[in-house]
C-alpha cells in the first residue's frame, strides 16, 4: 500500500512539476526544443479532453473524470485487482486522471507540452495523457492475461462445479 500511495504521489509530482516548468518559462504558442529531431515543449491551454473534444466542458469532463477515478480507486482500495500490474495500471490511470483534473480544477484548462512535430504531426499532449495511455495498456495486459489467473473470484454460489458440487 505505501509503495501504491508513493507511485501514484511520484506521478502527479512529475506531470505538475512539468506543466509548472511550462508555465513559468514558455509563453504560450512558444516552444523549447528538448531532443533535436523528435521532441520540443509547447506550451498549448487545452480547453478539452483528447485532441480538445468537449471543448469548454469543464464541468461536464471533471464529473466524468471524477466518476472514472473513483470506480478505479474503488477497485484498488477493495482489491477487486490486486496483482502488481493490474494494480501498477490503475495507479498510472488516477496519477494521469488525476493531474489532468488539478489543471481543470486550479486553471480552468489543462496545460499541454509534448511536441512530436518535428518527428511527425500529431496533437501536443502532456504527462498525464502518458500515464493514462500507459495505464490502459497495462490494463488490457492485465486483463487479458493475468486477470482470470490471479484476480477474478470464483462463482460457487447456486453453481454446481463439473463434478456436481456447490
Amino acid at each position: 500500500m505505501v509503495w501504491s500511495i508513493g507511485l501514484l504521489a511520484v506521478l502527479i509530482g512529475l506531470d505538475q512539476a512539468l506543466k509548472y516548468w511550462t508555465v513559468t518559462h514558455l509563453a504560450l504558442g512558444e516552444s523549447a526544443e528538448l531532443i533535436p529531431g523528435f521532441l520540443q515543449l509547447t506550451r498549448l491551454h487545452n480547453y478539452g479532453a483528447a485532441w480538445s473534444s468537449l471543448s469548454g466542458k469543464v464541468v461536464v469532463l471533471l464529473v466524468v473524470t471524477g466518476v472514472l477515478m473513483v470506480a478505479v480507486a474503488w477497485l484498488l482500495i477493495k482489491k477487486i485487482v490486486r496483482h502488481p500490474l493490474g494494480v501498477t495500471a490503475g495507479l498510472f490511470l488516477l496519477g494521469g486522471g488525476l493531474g489532468n483534473m488539478i489543471d481543470r480544477v486550479l486553471r480552468g484548462y489543462v496545460v499541454d507540452m509534448l511536441d512530436i512535430s518535428p518527428l511527425f504531426d500529431y496533437p501536443i499532449f502532456n504527462l498525464a495523457d502518458c500515464f493514462v495511455v500507459v495505464g490502459a495498456v497495462l490494463g488490457a495486459v492485465y486483463y487479458l492475461w493475468f486477470y482470470d489467473k490471479y484476480d477474478k473470484k470464483e462463482r460457487t454460489h447456486g453453481h454446481k462445479d463439473p463434478d456436481g458440487h456447490n
